[in-house]
């Protein structure tokens, strides 16, 4: 594209101009933080003696907006480090820094007035063909640049990020009129590929999509809730996983967004969609007026819906008795379609398991499912010209595992549109179409092609495929495979590059795994330039597969656990000096075992959102597959040759991060923590991040790639270790470690040192590895060790025993 964007302004330093403004940060783009001018001092300022006239006083909206980020949980920046490419500042002094950049984002208070004032201030310092977008979550675009000149409104648009941005995938665009096509499409662009966003184009109506059909659900859901006597539990229980939901559900949701931000999203909705058929529905209840009077607002006041308190028994959850205004202890809700739910198998399975029952959950899931897709259906083409990007509004607005019609596909549009007819409901034209043609879906796939059903051709219409999007089991599908087990699959992905794919329980990684790893090696030295491992799942591999490891134990199968750590890590050694390139493409949690993938391989390519570390630790155990070398490795690996340094600081740094199991954040923190190296980049887009790994593969190819050399590992020795015991041994007497912990950190010191070796001694990767599996097999024995294990399994959480 020949427009880019170098820096870019924000107007408005509140949580979301503050979180935008990071989020940029986090791709590298510096931006200027502005707001408005305090009109009086604080009590703080005025301690300190300053005046209205002070930079410090007249800045300090967008300076505590920026300070506010380093305190964000979860965390808007990707390292607090970033927080320098934001510098601060205020509208009255300040705007005419807006020459400056190449975008400019409007996030100020939604009022009509207020944006277009600030807006004709902006139009008299920006530079022409800046573009200018406005943050709202529902003003008319149209309405906040009336009255600018042309020039301005063809660069002008809506960008709505769904909150955190860092976090929420959903950037609805919305142009007006008179915006360029081209203005459009480099957003579009820019959006997408630098931060990560997924596009969704909507049209310049009220609340756009995601808001017009989420808060549509939400009031509705809360009707049927009381003219039916659900309790608020009752109807989380069902609106969450057992719908293909966020586990916060409906009410849990509402307290994180805050009830104060969803009753003004239905208040505009009320109060603009004059000509909507459901506008009743938007009206707020009397009992979410009620909360709001009482500053109950959520998660932000300490109480909504739902109330954390502490009592004898420990934390307490009550939840509000809608009826009496009073709060009382959560019940546990137990329904058996809920039951029925988790027992089948598949999507399509599960939805029908719950629409289709007759208990009181299948009968709340009906009425909402149903209203909610009549509603939906009804909006086409008013808020959405298609129904591909209504769906993906609200998988990536409100984490649904599907969209509306996704959805009504999963449930069968005959079947269901029969039920509805005999409730008497209206059947919106675009699924009468759908159906008069004897179509019986509304996506149809076609030999690894995904289509969907167009109301303007009334007809089945191709989902524009992107060459960044790599879709692993549209490959598949195009016969793609060239080799698979219960445990992995390698997948031809074109240009000679080969795609390794996880596909077992959480990934986690067992014999059926190590031994895809081995077949690949053989299968890609012989037919392929390089490979990728990665996937599309949740996330990348979570370790070991630790109910195979329980197993053994339970059975004493020693040489059996040996045996299988051995195998792990000739894996990965064959994997570090293979002969062609091999890339990993993290994302999500790529912790122990999956941890070590990575670091065995060439290359990483990691996704924006990993949260990588080696957290054996926590079970009792230490990491089995070359996790100890490869990050001591990488801790000395800057020292030039020649040069005999002081190694117990770099020891220090490797312990700690095994020892305390030391998990990043971010792709960023990854690196910050070692785990990944300076060559090694980064995708925003998780969508783009086997297509980006796939293209490292190739350019390494290019540049002559060759494996690297075996060496000699210098350690610290006796002396290293007894200093590492030293400080595991003080963290215990200060309460941070319990005694088992530094009986664990004691082998850890001793693989980390080289064994029994004198400091500054010289070992091979291969003693390192040796002495790593009898301390990981001498782990397997302690009864501690076991109970972690067994603790982790059962309630996921680690055990400090």
């Amino acid at each position: 594209m020949e427009k880019n964007i170098k820096k870019a302004a924000v107007l408005g330093a509140g949580v979301m101009g503050a979180t935008i403004a990071a989020h940029l940060a986090n791709v590298s783009i510096p931006s200027i933080m502005l707001d408005i001018v305090p009109n009086k001092l604080s009590p703080e300022e005025e301690k300190k003696g300053l005046s209205l006239k002070d930079a410090a006083v007249r800045n300090r909206f967008a300076a505590t907006g920026k300070q506010n980020l380093l305190r964000a949980r979860p965390a808007a920046l990707a390292v607090p480090e970033f927080a320098s490419m934001i510098e601060v500042g205020n509208f009255a002094d300040h705007l005419s820094r807006l020459a400056e950049v190449d975008w400019i984002i409007e996030v100020v208070i939604e009022n009509l007035q207020i944006k277009q004032d600030l807006f004709k201030k902006v139009a008299a310092v920006r530079r022409p063909g800046t573009i200018v977008s406005s943050n709202t979550s529902g003003i008319p675009i149209a309405d906040i640049c009336k009255g600018m000149d042309l020039e301005f409104r063809e660069h002008f648009l809506g960008t709505h990020f769904f909150n955190p941005p860092r976090y929420m995938k959903l950037l609805e665009i919305i142009p007006i009129p008179e915006t360029l096509p081209e203005v459009v499409k480099f957003i579009a662009y820019f959006g997408e590929r630098v931060l990560g966003k997924g596009i969704v184009y909507a049209k310049d109506t009220p609340n756009f999509i995601a808001n017009r059909i989420g808060i549509f659900g939400m009031l509705n859901l809360m009707r049927i809730m009381v003219e039916e006597g659900y309790t608020i539990e009752e109807v989380d229980a069902i609106t969450g996983q057992a719908m293909g939901r966020p586990k916060s559900a409906a009410f849990g949701t509402t307290d994180l967004v805050g009830l104060d931000t969803f009753a003004h999203v239905a208040k505009n909705l009320y109060e603009n969609a004059a000509n909507d058929e459901m506008r009743e529905v938007f009206k707020v209840p009397d009992f979410v007026k009620k909360m709001i009077e009482n500053n109950w607002l959520g998660n932000k006041t300490g109480q909504g819906f739902y109330k954390r308190i502490k009592s004898e028994a420990g934390k307490e959850k009550l939840v509000l008795d809608y009826k009496t205004m009073e709060y009382r202890p959560a019940q546990k809700v137990k329904l058996p379609s809920l039951d029925a739910v988790k027992a089948a198998v598949g999507a399509a399975n599960k939805a029908k398991a719950l629409i289709y029952a007759e208990d009181r959950a299948g009968q709340l899931a009906w009425k909402i499912t149903r209203d909610s897709l009549l509603y939906t259906a009804g909006r086409i083409p008013e808020i959405a010209d298609d129904i591909y990007n209504i769906d993906n509004a609200a998988k990536w607005g409100f984490n649904y595992e599907a969209g509306p019609f996704e959805s009504w596909d999963a449930i069968g549009v005959e079947e269901s549109v029969e039920r509805m007819r005999k409730e008497g409901k209206v059947i919106p034209p675009l699924v009468e179409k759908l159906l008069a043609q004897k179509k019986k879906s509304f996506y149809l796939k076609k030999n690894g092609e995904l289509f969907f059903f167009d109301l303007k051709t009334e007809d089945y219409k191709k989902v524009e495929e992107k060459p960044e999007v790599i879709l692993l089991p549209s490959l598949k599908e195009r016969n793609k495979l060239v080799k698979s087990n219960a445990g992995a699959s390698l997948i031809d992905m074109g240009d000679g590059v080969a795609c390794l794919e996880f596909h077992t329980y959480m990934n986690a990684i067992g014999q059926e795994i190590i031994e895809m790893i081995l077949e690949s090696l053989k299968i890609v030295e012989k037919d392929f330039l390089g490979m990728v491992i990665g996937n599309h799942a949740q996330n990348y591999s979570v370790g070991a597969n630790l109910l195979m490891l329980v197993g053994e134990i339970v059975k004493s199968n020693w040489a059996g656990i040996e045996a299988a750590i051995k195998a792990f890590q000739d894996a990965t050694m064959a994997m570090k000096y293979f002969e062609k390139p091999i890339v990993a493409a993290p994302h999500g949690m790529a912790l122990g075992g999956g941890c070590e993938v990575c670091l065995a391989s060439h290359r990483i390519r990691a996704a924006l959102e990993t949260y990588m570390g080696q957290v054996e630790i926590g079970v009792g155990l230490l990491p089995g597959a070359g996790g100890n070398k490869e990050v001591y490795l990488r801790c000395i690996e800057g020292i030039p040759d020649g040069v005999t340094p002081d190694l117990l600081p770099f020891l220090r740094k490797a312990f700690e991060n095994i020892a305390m199991a030391k998990v990043a954040t971010s792709a960023e923190e990854a690196r910050k923590l070692g785990f990944l190296r300076s060559t090694d980049k980064i995708t925003a887009n998780v969508d783009h991040l086997l297509y980006d790994a796939k293209q490292t593969v190739l350019a390494m190819v290019k540049e002559g790639f060759r494996p690297p050399r075996p060496r000699l590992i210098p350690v610290a020795g006796d002396g290293g270790r007894a200093a590492i015991k030293y400080m595991a041994n003080t963290m215990r007497q200060g309460g941070f470690i319990s005694e088992y912990d530094e009986f664990i950190a004691g082998k850890l010191a001793y693989i980390l040192t080289g064994g029994d070796v004198l400091s500054g001694a010289l070992v091979t990767e291969q003693r390192m590895l040796d002495i790593e599996r009898e301390a990981f097999l001498s782990l397997c024995g302690e009864k501690k060790t076991q109970d972690r294990i067994s603790h982790m399994l059962k309630t996921n959480k680690p055990l400090r025993n």
